[in-house]
């Protein structure tokens, strides 16, 4: 009997126990917000019976390093012990449900926060809840005016500025380069994050198009910049406008300087290779030199100078001066615009043949597809074969065949034609009824009966009016 009462005493303890300890703080364990919003930090507390609270309080930081933000006495009301309620303050002043309203937010609010519940007899009942400040950058890229060389420096800068976090900075090119970045952090507790495009600079990545990539939690989606760069070069040079073609006393040949560099160039200047001064034929006209009259004195090498503010370059051009004009390069040009034109009207042709090609299979396809369907208009009913009816036997007067009756009295008068009935032509009034290939026939093709002219003069003596006309049916299937 002694043995159960402890485990009932033990029961007892623990049921009591359960229904008096509180059922804990509610936050949530992580928030995140942009700098410049207002955010929300809820807590609440559902405490169990026999419980009691006396106070809720708002603490920022953690460790020994925690400071009061809000205090909330059901007596006494809110207190804010930095002063008045500026940034922080109770959503809803109550022991109930007191969350906490922050902003709105600078980066350095990024902090630990504790919800604070003063109970009776547990103690204190707390929730933490960690803030995470976003501070989205602010984004640039530009160009490093470079000059031309051996040796590897940055032609491009791309900077993400008061980013919370650092942002992450990536570059895009086809060109042949490397990237550096370095990240200075500030005061407010951002970071800015610097990078560098580096490469050997040359004329040939001049106007080339590079893009700074940058990456950050506030971003929706990356950003991209695109950068021109930008290489100072001396000017390249050619010369066009000699054909090999150039014969005494041509008129009006001339030489063109086409130079290009970073800037561009400002100064032209020919010559001779030899130093000396041009032929008296030859005009200079900026970057182009006007030979008026080819003669012996052109038969020389031109020179071109350009210079702009980086350096000076130059290019020359022999001219070889003939006594008569070249006309083989005139067959040969003739060769090819030949070419070109019989290599259209070739194309041409193979286009019209497919076209055609296609045209006849696409007919082709829609009679099979006609043929395929159901008929579109209604068939005459079959007709019996002639050798299945019974045809009558004619009278003997009906198998006499046509003849030419002259008459002596009339003397040579034209001849009279005597004619059987045939069955387009009844034999009277009570003669037999028409055939069933009559019938056939008149099925067949109806409109028979307008090709059969019939003499309207009744009331003429028989010899005196024509016989009327009659077109075989026969003749007419």
């Amino acid at each position: 009997m002694g043995s159960p009462r402890p485990a009932l005493l033990l029961a007892a303890a623990a049921a009591l126990l359960h229904v008096s300890l509180p059922q804990g703080v509610k936050v949530r364990p992580e928030v995140v917000a942009e700098a410049g919003q207002e955010v929300t930090l809820p807590c609440r507390l559902t405490p169990g019976p026999g419980v009691m609270v006396s106070q809720v309080t708002w603490l920022r930081g953690a460790g020994p390093r925690k400071t009061s933000l809000a205090v909330f006495h059901p007596a006494l009301g809110p207190s804010y012990p930095q002063g008045a309620p500026g940034r922080a303050r109770f959503l809803k002043p109550s022991l109930d449900e007191p969350s906490l309203v922050l902003g709105p937010l600078i980066p350095s609010d990024d902090d630990t926060y504790t919800c604070e519940f003063a109970t009776f007899p547990h103690g204190n009942e707390d929730g933490v809840t960690r803030l995470l400040v976003l501070a989205r950058p602010s984004i640039s890229a530009e160009s490093r005016e470079v000059r031309a060389g051996g040796a590897s420096t940055p032609v491009a800068v791309c900077t993400a500025a008061g980013a919370k976090p650092a942002a992450n900075v990536t570059w895009r090119s086809s060109l042949l380069g490397s990237a550096n970045a370095t990240e200075l952090p500030q005061s407010d507790g951002t970071v800015t994050v610097a990078s560098q495009y580096n490469m050997v600079p040359s004329s040939a990545a001049h106007g080339q198009s590079i893009a700074c990539v940058v990456t950050h939690p506030a971003l929706s989606q990356p950003q991209v910049l695109p950068v021109v760069l930008s290489v100072l070069h001396p000017p390249e040079v050619t010369i066009d406008g000699y054909d090999d073609n150039w014969y005494l006393s041509r008129s009006d040949a001339i030489l063109t300087c086409v130079a290009k560099g970073n800037p561009a160039p400002s100064q032209y200047s020919w010559s001779t290779s030899a130093g000396g001064p041009l032929p008296p034929a030859a005009e200079v006209r900026g970057p182009q030199l006007l030979v008026r009259s080819v003669d012996a004195s052109v038969n020389t090498t031109f020179v071109c100078r350009v210079s702009n503010r980086v350096g000076t370059s130059a290019a020359e051009q022999l001219i070889l001066v003939r006594a008569q004009p070249n006309t083989d390069g005139a067959g040969a040009t003739g060769g090819i615009i030949g070419g070109l034109i019989a290599a259209v009207v070739a194309v041409a042709v193979v286009a019209t043949g497919v076209l055609i090609c296609r045209q006849q299979q696409k007919d082709r396809t829609e009679r099979d597809d006609d043929l395929d369907g159901p008929p579109a208009y209604k068939p005459p009913p079959p007709c019996m074969k002639l050798e299945d009816v019974e045809l009558a036997p004619p009278a003997p007067e009906q198998l006499k065949t046509p003849y030419f009756e002259p008459s002596v009295a009339d003397g040579p008068a034209a001849p009279r034609y005597h004619e059987l009935p045939t069955l387009e032509e009844p034999e009277s009034e009570l003669g037999p009824e028409p055939g069933l290939a009559d019938a056939c026939l008149d099925q067949i093709n109806p409109i028979y009966d307008a090709l059969v002219v019939v003499d309207d003069e009744a009331s003429a003596p028989p010899r005196e009016r024509d016989p009327p006309f009659f077109m075989s049916r026969a003749m007419y299937v």
